[in-house]
């Protein structure tokens, strides 16, 4: 590794490898456990398999990176000829995995600054590039984790999912708002906002409820320059069609990512899941 600063990210940030690649971007991956198998987001499990297991109501939890996972990545970074590292995660709201790093970083042979982003999914993965941006530019640990909080403060996110019954599952959302959805039958749209999930609003069909997604993330991204990622879980076709229509109304649009999101996300939401992060330049 050639530049000073390193930047470690988490498995939810969804970067494809090919971008990690580019920017010298380290990956720690989060764990799926189904039944009775811990298996590594995108290293040991499929977002296919994990669709499979969530239709059929598989017992699916998520678990943080070890505090050692976290030490042996900062070790092996630092072997590469780090002397900083800037390690952004998913928002401490939903995972515990910042914490972890936080422990690790306490003895790691170089200083980590260690980032709760308040994001997930590609939010959280352009908090990671805009870091990576600065460090490749030769810039300090603390210019680039100003970048990090700067994209992440300007970074909106927002999703439909078919049902909140994985979100209750898994503790992400509240009983009573999922049970109030259930009761009526209405279709969410959700928002990422401090850190947590919440339910922004109640569409009463699936294709008024994607219109809407559509219509909030255009209206958000404005004319400015703006980056946009459309995620999805098991639904391609609705995630390409989106993106497409996205493309047409987005004056300012720079870059625009379509990628299915991973097992842990995933098995937050269940099957349907369908994304998108606004983040302006």
């Amino acid at each position: 590794m050639s530049r000073h600063v390193a930047i470690v990210t988490d498995s939810t940030a969804y970067l494809p490898q090919r971008t990690m690649e580019r920017h010298g971007i380290t990956s720690v991956p989060l764990t799926v456990v189904l039944g009775d198998q811990a298996l590594e987001e995108g290293n040991e499990i499929s977002t296919r398999s994990l669709a499979q297991a969530l239709q059929k109501r598989r017992p699916v939890t998520t678990s943080r990176p070890s505090p050692e996972v976290f030490a042996e990545t900062y070790r092996r970074v630092a072997e590469s000829g780090a002397t900083g590292i800037v390690s952004l995660h998913l928002s401490a709201e939903l995972s515990g995995t910042y914490d972890a790093a936080v422990v690790a970083a306490r003895e790691a042979p170089v200083p980590v600054r260690v980032v709760d982003t308040g994001m997930v999914a590609m939010a959280l993965g352009f908090c990671a590039l805009a870091a990576a941006e600065v460090a490749e530019t030769g810039g300090t640990v603390d210019e680039a984790v100003t970048a990090a909080e700067k994209r992440a403060a300007g970074t909106s996110a927002y999703f439909y999912v078919d049902t909140l019954d994985y979100l209750r599952r898994g503790g992400r959302i509240g009983t009573a708002q999922a049970l109030l959805g259930s009761a009526l039958a209405v279709k969410p749209l959700l928002q990422l906002a401090g850190g947590r999930i919440d339910l922004l609003e109640k569409v009463r069909t699936a294709s008024r409820a994607i219109a809407r997604l559509e219509e909030i993330a255009a209206d958000r991204a404005g004319s400015a320059p703006v980056d946009i990622a459309v995620h999805h879980l098991a639904a391609p076709e609705r995630a390409s069609a989106l993106a497409d229509r996205l493309r047409s109304r987005v004056p300012g649009l720079v870059d625009l990512h379509v990628s299915e999101v991973g097992a842990v996300i995933g098995a937050h939401t269940g099957p349907g899941l369908l994304g998108v992060v606004v983040s302006p330049k």
